[in-house]
């Protein structure tokens, strides 16, 4: 996904249906709070996506991302210059680590994906203030979210953020429409001007991730296929939540400890 839709017309979710993705997206908070209190120095990412499904199991739901076109893992973990979608595997983490936490669960039908980046002993101030702004950045968007105004509303909210503080927004890669399926229109990018792109109606629910990098914007996909990772090896975060929109305010459906 690399560009944002255009005036896509998009069916907001029924009472029943955003019932149902309340509890996805509830389960996805547990889940992820769950792996980010696991996360230690000496701990293998692989040890965290194991969490993951045990976690998923006793909720009775399962990962939206295992199998997805090929992944093969439950959640993604991507460490420091990683921006998304990173592997699982036998890495430990360590002191001074940045680990972002991408969790997709589904239950019931719907779905519920939400992300986190958080420090492990980390005392660089700006690398410290990369994770502040990238919430930051989040709670803008979200806040952007409304009957009314129009998805490039939400995406120039995270850039205003972003570039005030003095970092670069990832734009390969975006959020987007989410519900019975992982990936439902419209797209929602971290950049562009406002007053762009689809209106927003009370009951459509969105996947919004601001991706920021300390360094520049430029990414690049690993050999592995799936691991995304910044050009100049600046540190990356990325926060993520599923939201309702609303009449007068969103309604965030993975409200987490590790993100808010």
């Amino acid at each position: 996904m690399t560009a944002p839709s255009r005036g896509a017309k998009i069916r907001p979710k029924t009472t029943s249906e955003l019932d149902r993705m309340r509890v996805s997206g509830r389960i996805a908070a547990e889940v992820l709070d769950g792996v980010v209190a696991a996360i230690a120095p000496g701990v293998s990412t692989l040890d965290l996506d194991a969490l993951a499904r045990r976690l998923m199991d006793e909720r009775g739901s399962k990962s939206a991302f295992l199998g997805y076109r090929g992944y093969p893992a439950a959640i993604c973990v991507s460490v420091n210059d990683e921006v998304v979608h990173g592997l699982p595997g036998p890495r430990k983490i360590g002191i001074g680590d940045v680990v972002s936490l991408d969790v997709g669960v589904e239950y019931d039908g719907f779905l519920g994906d939400t992300a986190a980046t958080v420090s492990v002993g980390v005392t660089d101030s700006g690398v410290l203030r990369l994770l502040e702004v990238t919430r930051m950045a989040l709670r803008a968007a979200v806040e952007q979210a409304v009957d009314g105004r129009r998805v490039s509303d939400i995406s120039n909210a995270v850039e205003k953020t972003a570039s005030a503080a003095g970092f670069s927004v990832v734009r390969e890669f975006v959020g987007h429409g989410i519900g019975s399926r992982l990936h439902e229109e419209p797209q929602v990018p971290n950049f562009g001007p406002p007053g762009r792109g689809t209106v927003l109606r009370e009951g459509m629910t969105l996947a919004i991730e601001p991706m920021l990098n300390m360094g520049g914007a430029a990414v690049k996909v690993e050999s592995d296929g799936w691991t995304v990772k910044t050009v100049d090896g600046g540190v990356s975060a990325h926060m993520e939540h599923t939201v309702a929109v609303g009449a007068r305010r969103a309604e965030v459906l993975t409200a987490s400890a590790a993100v808010f």
